[in-house]
């Protein structure tokens, strides 16, 4: 994890060979929130980027590095002290040296970020 105690996951749901849901807690207490912002927290969207990288790498069980970002739309601000709780759909196609993700990430009924991106497989 290359920020610790970030978040947490609760729950992981393996819809088929290539889709999941997982469920995760953001840390509200965490010193990065201290930054961004001070007295109106809001989740950096890198850290969203970077949560959705380490999620992918446990379900391909490969270290990646983020190659390209074809899609990214932060629809909704997250507030961990408000919205805690995350809801994350991913779509996971491993092709040759490559794997393909296409997420969108929820807190309650609200869309909070859509991202596509594809990682190169490190050896």
């Amino acid at each position: 994890m290359l920020i610790p105690n970030l978040y947490t996951i609760k729950n992981t749901e393996k819809i088929d060979e290539n889709n999941f849901k997982v469920q995760i807690e953001l840390n509200p207490n965490h010193q990065v929130f201290e930054g961004h912002f001070p007295n109106n927290p809001i989740t950096p969207g890198v850290c969203m980027m970077q949560i959705i990288k380490e999620i992918t790498e446990g379900f391909v069980l490969k270290d990646l590095f983020l190659s390209k970002v074809s899609n990214v739309k932060f629809m909704a601000t997250i507030n961990p002290f408000i919205n805690p709780i995350l809801d994350l759909s991913l779509n996971v196609v491993c092709e040759n040296n490559e794997v393909k993700v296409k997420n969108s990430s929820f807190f309650e009924t609200t869309n909070a970020l859509k991202f596509s991106a594809i990682y190169k497989v490190l050896d």
